[in-house]
């Protein structure tokens, strides 16, 4: 698994050493042997030990895997959010959440069931909050930009991820299309893999 792994890199965005021992942890397997062992014929001589043999190694995997795999995430700290980050997600909500009840509020203006006064009280009020959310999330920004953030770019990296893939959904549907040349689109789309590449892993 861990070589399959490793060539992967050639085609694809190389998986971290962490995430490859959970893979091959969790590589739980089980109904195929089962199967294969319950098409053993009647008549052979043995058959009910190698199928007790067989469902003994599928319980051990079920429950001795199973019940390690949480142990390993821990260990290896895979499931672990920094403290910037933490606040990163959490002011992320918050603007999202605001921005959202900002929307909703329009409507409601729109359709004339909110008055305009107290459309401007509650949309003034959502307002500071997104005003105090992007600020904080522009100073991270730019404490990251200048090298002040180790070890935390997976959640600009994740947000780039989604910008280039939407690059490359477009070119993509543009070539389809036939609006651009297949020619000049394969030199871009490489070069927005190659950006891909770069990014860290999510």
């Amino acid at each position: 698994m861990y070589l399959l792994l490793a060539g992967l890199r050639w085609f694809d965005r190389p998986i971290p050493l962490r995430w490859q021992h959970v893979l091959f942890l969790g590589n739980i397997k089980g109904s195929l042997s089962m199967a294969l062992a319950l098409s053993i014929p009647l008549g052979l001589t043995g058959r009910d030990n190698i199928i007790a043999l067989v469902f003994g190694a599928v319980l051990f995997s079920l429950v001795g895997q199973g019940l390690s795999l949480p142990w390993l995430v821990k260990r290896l700290q895979i499931s672990r959010v920094s403290d910037v980050m933490q606040e990163a997600g959490q002011l992320q909500i918050q603007l999202i959440a605001s921005k959202a009840t900002q929307d909703e509020l329009d409507s409601l203006l729109k359709a004339g069931v909110l008055p305009k006064a107290v459309y401007e009280e509650l949309w003034a009020s959502y307002q500071a909050r997104v005003a105090q959310s992007e600020r904080v999330l522009r100073d991270l920004y730019n404490k990251h930009r200048a090298g002040q953030v180790q070890g935390d770019r997976s959640g600009l990296d994740t947000i780039r991820r989604r910008l280039l893939l939407a690059e490359k959904g477009a070119v993509s549907d543009a070539l389809r299309k036939r609006i651009v040349p297949e020619d000049l689109v394969e030199p871009y789309i490489k070069d927005l893999d190659e950006k891909l590449l770069t990014l860290a892993d999510d």
